[in-house]
C-alpha cells in the first residue's frame, strides 16, 4: 500500500503532512491528514496515534486547519490521523444529492446494500485498512486511541465498541450516539443496510453500549448545550448514558460544556482538553 505525501507544513516543530493512497477496502484514492510531532520528526521516536474522524460534509481538511489541535499534540508526543469521512467519485447514482447520505457522509459503517455496498465500508477502512497502512509507513507505535466528531462521534464510539481492546481509549464531540433513533441514522441506515432494524441496531453506539461485554473502557462524551443538534434530538446522548450506566464493562466521563454550540469554535476549545485525556492512556507505558 503506496503512500503518496502531497504536501507538508512545519507546524509547533512538528509537520502537518496530507497523505494519499488506494484503498483496496473503498476501491478509490484516498487523502487523510497526518500531524507529525517534533519527537518523530526531530529525534526519530516512534510515537502513539490518535485517530480523529470529522462529521457530516466534512474532509480530511476540516479539522487540520479549524481545531488547534497540532499545538496540544505537540506538546504530548502523539501522531494525530484525521480521514476523509466517506469515498470520493465513485460514481454511485445519487451519491452527491444530498449532505447527509453518500459523499461526506459515510457513517463510519460497512454498507450492505447495492450499488453502496461496493465502496462504502469506511469502518473496516478507518479500524483495519488505515491503521495497518500507518503502522507499516509512519514513525508510530501500536498503541492508539479514537475521538471525533458529530458522525465522527458516532464512528469512534461505534469503533471503539465493535473492537474491544484495539484503542486505548476514546471520546467524543457531540456524537450522534442513538441514530437508530434519529432521522440522519435513520436515512443513513436505511440506504447503508435497508429495511433490517435489527441489523441496524450492530451499528448504533447506544445499542451497542447495552450489550457491551468485553475489555472494560473509559469513554468521554462533550456536549455543547447550545447545540442545535442536540435541541433536535439527532445526537441523543442521555440514551448513551443511561445504557452504559447500566453496564459494568463501561465507564462514562460526560462534559456539558455551557454556551457551546455544534461548531469548530468549540471542537477548538476543548481539543486541548481531549488531548491531555488519551495523552493519559496512550503514554502510560
Amino acid at each position: 500500500m503506496a503512500l503518496k505525501l502531497l504536501s507538508t507544513s512545519k507546524c509547533f516543530a512538528g509537520e502537518q503532512r496530507i497523505y494519499s493512497h488506494f484503498s483496496e477496502v473503498l476501491k478509490c484514492e484516498m487523502k487523510f491528514g497526518v500531524f507529525l510531532p517534533p519527537q518523530a520528526v526531530e529525534d526519530q521516536i516512534a510515537c502513539p496515534v490518535l485517530y480523529f474522524l470529522s462529521g457530516l460534509t466534512c474532509t480530511h481538511e476540516n479539522f487540520i486547519h479549524k481545531s488547534g489541535v497540532q499545538k496540544y499534540a505537540a506538546e504530548k508526543g502523539l501522531c494525530i490521523v484525521n480521514p476523509d469521512t466517506s469515498p470520493r467519485d465513485v460514481k454511485v447514482p445519487g451519491e452527491d444529492d444530498s449532505y447527509d447520505f453518500g459523499s461526506g457522509a459515510g457513517f463510519y459503517v460497512d454498507a450492505t446494500e447495492e450499488p453502496w455496498s461496493k465502496n462504502y465500508q469506511m469502518f473496516s477502512y478507518i479500524n483495519k485498512e488505515l491503521i495497518e497502512l500507518i503502522n507499516a509507513n509512519l514513525p508510530v507505535t501500536k498503541k492508539q486511541s479514537i475521538t471525533g466528531h458529530s458522525m465522527g462521534g458516532h464512528g469512534a464510539l461505534i469503533s471503539a465498541l465493535k473492537n474491544p481492546g484495539l484503542y486505548q481509549s476514546v471520546s467524543a464531540f457531540a456524537p450522534i450516539c442513538n441514530p437508530c433513533e434519529c432521522s440522519w441514522g435513520q436515512k443513513a441506515f436505511k440506504g447503508y443496510m435497508g429495511d433490517d432494524k435489527e441489523e441496524w441496531k450492530n451499528w448504533d453506539a447506544t445499542e451497542l453500549a447495552s450489550k457491551y461485554a468485553a475489555t472494560p473502557v473509559e469513554i468521554m462524551i462533550d456536549q455543547g448545550t447550545e447545540d442545535n443538534f442536540l435541541k433536535s434530538k439527532q445526537l441523543l446522548p442521555g440514551n448513551f448514558l443511561a445504557a452504559a450506566a447500566g453496564n459494568d464493562h463501561l465507564q462514562t466521563v460526560y462534559k456539558l460544556r455551557e454556551g457551546y454550540d455544534h461548531s469548530y469554535y468549540y471542537i477548538a476549545s476543548f481539543v486541548g482538553e481531549h488531548v491531555n485525556y488519551h495523552a493519559k492512556f496512550l503514554n502510560n507505558n
